[in-house]
């Protein structure tokens, strides 16, 4: 993916939109970092059949992220949207970005040892299941029928 200088400025803001949902307000956030982007924009593609408006979140400094301004953080995590983060490692630290509604995929565990495709697949860290997660995440947000 090409960067340019929208880019530039996101990444030195610590996470921007790197995909948005085509022609509407996003269904569902997707929050990824390093290789899971690729797996975030894969899922992307996957759910945009199905007619789910997502938006991809890259955020490779977190810490960058916390300092901007209330409104820039709510411009690239729009409130009341659910929201996944996709992490190979440790899920917990992304918690506090997708809320008590929200959901993460990582690698709960420690000292798991496989080839990393594996590892992958065990822990739920395909487009496919990311996709699954998604769509669950915004199927739990519709009101009930009275």
């Amino acid at each position: 993916m090409a960067r340019d200088d929208e880019t530039f400025a996101g990444i030195a803001k610590g996470g921007y939109v790197l995909t948005d949902a085509a022609n509407s307000a996003p269904d569902v956030v997707i929050i990824a970092t390093g290789s899971e982007v690729a797996l975030a924009l894969e899922a992307h593609r996957l759910l945009a059949v199905r007619g789910v408006a997502v938006r991809v979140v890259s955020m490779p400094a977190t810490a960058r992220f916390d300092a901007q301004s209330r409104a820039y953080q709510r411009s690239v995590l729009p409130p009341g949207v659910p929201r996944i983060a996709v992490e190979a490692a440790h899920p917990d630290y992304w918690r506090k970005y997708v809320g008590l509604d929200g959901a993460v995929i990582g690698m709960p565990g420690f000292g798991e040892s496989a080839p990393a495709g594996a590892l992958y697949e065990h822990f739920g860290l395909t487009a496919n299941a990311i996709a699954a997660a998604a769509a669950a995440l915004c199927s739990a947000q519709e009101p009930l029928a009275a």
